[in-house]
C-alpha cells in the first residue's frame, strides 16, 4: 500500500491484478513493466544469515527447502517474464516500508525509460 501510494504520487498508474506469471504486485501494462514486492523471510534476503539462523531453528529443513524454492522459482518466473517482452522489477518489503520514496523513484526511472 505505502508504495503504490508513492507511486501515485508521483503521477504513474497501474494495475493491481494480474493474470500474470508469478502474480506481479504492480503491473505497468502498457510499458510492459511489472513490480514484485518480495518478503524478505520468504524470498532469502540476506540468505546466507537466514540459512544459518534457520539451521539452528525448528523445522529447519523444510524453512530452507521452502525459502530455497521460493528463489528458484523467482528466478524462473522473471526469465519467462523477461522473454516475453516484460521489464522485472523486483524489491524488498522492508525498504518499501523503511522508506518508500526512494524505492518509488527507483520505478518511476525504470517506467518513464521503458
Amino acid at each position: 500500500m505505502l508504495l503504490r501510494r508513492q507511486l501515485y504520487a508521483l503521477g504513474l498508474r497501474f494495475r493491481v491484478t494480474s493474470n500474470l506469471l508469478g502474480r506481479p504486485d504492480i503491473v505497468f501494462a502498457r510499458k510492459r513493466v511489472v513490480v514484485f514486492v518480495d518478503g524478505d523471510f520468504w524470498h532469502g534476503r540476506a540468505l546466507k544469515k537466514r540459512m544459518a539462523k534457520l539451521a539452528a531453528g525448528h523445522n529447519a529443513t523444510y524453512w530452507t527447502a521452502k525459502i530455497l524454492s521460493n528463489r528458484a522459482r523467482d528466478t524462473k518466473v522473471r526469465a519467462a517474464l523477461r522473454r516475453n517482452g516484460w521489464k522485472v522489477v523486483r524489491v524488498w518489503e522492508s525498504d518499501v516500508r523503511r522508506s518508500p520514496e526512494p524505492v518509488g523513484r527507483k520505478i518511476w526511472k525504470i517506467v518513464c525509460t521503458a
